[in-house]
């Protein structure tokens, strides 16, 4: 899945989702006059944002990575943590409070000042807010609790938290927790509908008058467009200087195209109308010949920061009106042990990774990457599923599955093994990838159905409809290479992407009947106690444990960990990429260079 939903907003276009930088040529652009030349960029989204208000967000397709800042940043080169709203922070020696002294004189983008009154805000009245339904509130729980941390302020420049227990990464969480504007939005939060829902619910919608988005990062929104563009003004108010004072950013407009098709992004950067592309593996060789032509570089990022998988849904409770999410026949294949195991074992890796990502990546095993020091190797004993067809039909038979004389797959009530392949339609080698597993599963008499439809009607089904078979997608959110309790938020059974088998959510209809299995409940104590516990070798060995459950049990079965690429034209410096972030991470200190002609 995806999911890089969670990451910081300035990450949440990077990954599988990730936007491309795309920099208006020589020519004349449409957004500028004669009269009034401004420096801009242009980036390029698969979809347009889905809501300009951060809290209740779900979607990788957002505008707040230009718009919105923490209390610290994560520089995803060094992995270290820098001051961004808080110029400074100290730990308690008991490691149970936090303190962060802001900025002075940090104001708005509207002008007005940014206080202690606002971090306070956006912690206790948005986040952690009971009648606010929002992802973020899953990274403050302490353990599988009810816990979280407080917050209160301490002057107007400081602020403290406090924490029930440690917390080991509490501080890194405060970079994903974006300040959202008290003096803007604290009415909506405290004035309730006829429902008792907070009028904040309904706030910031797309369709809001951009002018009043009131925001704190490097950009405002200057206008919107539905289905074609999001224009950035740089924002007067930004706190950011350089070396000899100078006001970042440095870049004046960025204007967010939404092109849905990557087949039309690439022929316009190779046409020369765009001056940057994120480069899938299938078009790494032809951008990679015409680089010295184009007066591009393709940056090596590193590998993908997630997983790509296809799992299935393991869901067995029913709605509010008592019908159940999933068929009860698909249901009792995919709760069965032995079917998942058949599947892993029949899905062609290897063949994906040389035909669909040009050997530009690894087979993956584990929902940790090999990059982590918390990865369990094959050498420590984590188990594999090489492909091995034969070994799958061995396994399907002796679960009582059998097959008829045109050797399709039935199980021991003679239903034919057919269900639904589900995949986004934003990523070119994800539905090829889908069309693989298609193939390999019908080798061994099981008939996949593709479907490929649009990734916010994707997260719809997975997370609210539940009504779903099976789904080839991906989960990463940056910085799980360096803190794997960020992959809480969907293997945990309480996580909000816990799509696999996506229990109740606040403020969402009842469901009925929703089983949580052992190994789910092995998993959620693991991640308690790897939350809390600060000694780096033991918390290696907990997050091994959770490596071999997930091996063993296949809630997924992981595929291909592409390398990141992405084209940057050589006018653009300076470039820092790391598949820890996107290729914005560091806009504001982008400038555009003179190369010549």
């Amino acid at each position: 899945m995806l999911f890089h939903i969670l990451r910081h907003p300035k990450r949440l276009i990077a990954l599988v989702f990730a936007c491309f930088l795309i920099i208006v040529g020589c020519q004349p652009s449409k957004f500028q006059t004669k009269a009034a030349q401004v420096s801009q960029l242009v980036l390029v989204s698969l979809n347009e944002p889905a809501t300009f208000n951060y809290a209740i967000n779900d979607s990788p397709y957002s505008v707040f990575s230009f718009i919105y800042k923490g209390l610290v940043d994560e520089n995803p080169v060094t992995a270290k943590l820098e001051p961004a709203l808080a110029e400074s922070w100290s730990i308690s020696p008991d490691r149970k409070r936090i303190t962060f002294s802001l900025r002075k004189n940090l104001r708005w983008s509207d002008g007005e000042p940014l206080t202690a009154d606002d971090v306070v805000f956006s912690y206790r009245d948005i986040y952690l807010n009971p009648k606010i339904p929002n992802t973020y509130k899953d990274l403050l729980r302490i353990a599988n609790t009810e816990a979280f941390p407080s917050v209160k302020k301490l002057d107007q420049l400081t602020v403290e938290f406090t924490l029930p227990a440690p917390f080991a990464p509490f501080l890194r969480y405060t970079e994903r927790l974006v300040i959202l504007p008290a003096h803007a939005l604290r009415s909506s939060v405290f004035s309730n509908d006829a429902q008792g829902n907070p009028q904040f619910m309904y706030m910031w919608g797309t369709n809001t008058d951009v002018q009043k988005i009131i925001c704190n990062g490097p950009y405002k929104i200057e206008s919107y467009t539905p289905s074609e563009r999001v224009i950035f003004r740089r924002n007067p108010y930004y706190w950011r200087k350089d070396a000899q004072g100078n006001s970042q950013p440095y870049i004046e407009r960025i204007i967010w195209q939404i092109i849905s098709s990557t087949d039309n992004q690439l022929l316009r950067f190779r046409s020369g109308e765009l001056d940057s592309i994120n480069v899938t593996p299938s078009d790494f060789g032809l951008l990679k010949r015409g680089e010295k032509r184009g007066k591009y570089t393709i940056y090596n990022g590193g590998p993908t920061n997630g997983f790509s998988f296809v799992g299935f849904n393991l869901n067995q409770a029913r709605n509010a009106q008592g019908k159940p999410f999933v068929d009860p026949i698909k249901s009792r294949w995919f709760n069965n042990l032995a079917f998942r195991q058949a599947v892993a074992y029949a899905i062609d890796r290897n063949t994906i990774k040389t035909n669909i990502y040009r050997g530009l990546g690894e087979v993956q095993h584990s929902p940790i990457g090999v990059q982590s020091p918390y990865y369990l190797s094959l050498r420590s004993g984590l188990k594999v599923y090489d492909y091995n067809p034969n070994r799958a039909r061995q396994i399907l038979k002796a679960a009582g599955f059998k097959y008829n004389s045109q050797k399709e797959l039935l199980d021991k009530d003679g239903n034919r093994v057919e269900f639904e392949l589900l995949v986004k339609s934003e990523d070119r080698s994800r539905i090829d990838a889908a069309v693989q597993i298609q193939q390999d599963l019908s080798q061994i008499g099981i008939k996949a159905n593709l479907q490929v439809i649009n990734f916010n009607v994707v997260l719809q089904r997975l997370l609210s409809r539940r009504d779903w078979d099976c789904y080839v997608g991906a989960f990463g959110t940056s910085g799980a290479d360096l803190e794997p309790h960020l992959l809480y938020l969907f293997w945990s059974s309480r996580g909000s992407f816990h799509q696999f088998n996506q229990g109740p959510q606040p403020g969402a209809s009842p469901i009925q009947g929703w089983v949580v299995s052992d190994w789910e409940q092995e998993i959620d104590s693991l991640f308690n106690a790897g939350v809390q516990e600060l000694d780096e070798q033991k918390r290696r060995a907990i997050y091994g444990r959770f490596q071999e459950i997930v091996a063993e049990q296949l809630p997924v079965f992981f595929l291909v960990n592409p390398i990141s690429f992405n084209a940057v034209r050589n006018r653009i410096d300076p470039i820092k990429y790391s598949s820890l972030a996107s290729v914005l991470w560091n806009i504001d200190e982008w400038q555009i260079i003179d190369t010549g002609s």
